[in-house]
């Protein structure tokens, strides 16, 4: 698995944190000694052990066919992906948000507003008006300007 992986130049989603339990596993050890080895929860070695198991037949036959290191690196990537997530996608993209937060930057005045500093409302008004957004609170601008991102995960756009 390492090898088809490492072959196409990409990293492998999850990276060593999913591919090494999975190794592990195909080397013998059980759940608990493999989530003790990486500092896992033994359901979360299981969940991507299963998964791996699942996908036998798939990653077989890719490797059989005849571009077998693309076709076995993608179905690799396939299996190690996040899941979709539960919920409701996000209200606005990351380029609305970038445009809403640009428009804080600007100076009222350029926009016709009558106040000297922004406020969540004129921001929200202002957005709307310019056909930003078709609709935002002034409660989400707020969000989006006291949004402090620690990593690239946190700063994903979010409704």
């Amino acid at each position: 698995m390492p090898g088809a992986a490492e072959q196409s130049g990409q990293p492998v989603p999850g990276g060593p944190r999913r591919r090494d339990p999975v190794l592990a596993a195909a080397d013998g050890g059980n759940n608990d000694q493999i989530a003790r080895q990486y500092g896992l929860d033994r359901e979360t070695v299981q969940t991507w052990r299963t998964r791996w198991l699942a996908a036998g037949a798939r990653l077989a036959a890719a490797e059989a066919d005849g571009d077998a290191a693309a076709a076995l690196t993608k179905q690799i990537h396939v299996v190690l992906a996040d899941a979709p997530r539960a919920g409701a996608p996000p209200t606005f993209s990351a380029e609305q948000i970038c445009q809403i937060l640009a428009l804080a930057c600007e100076p009222p005045a350029e926009s016709g507003r009558p106040v000297t500093h922004w406020t969540p409302a004129e921001l929200a008004a202002e957005a709307v008006h310019r056909g930003i957004v078709s609709r935002i609170s002034a409660r989400t601008v707020g969000r989006f300007l006291h949004r402090r991102p620690s990593s690239s995960r946190t700063a994903r756009a979010t409704g």
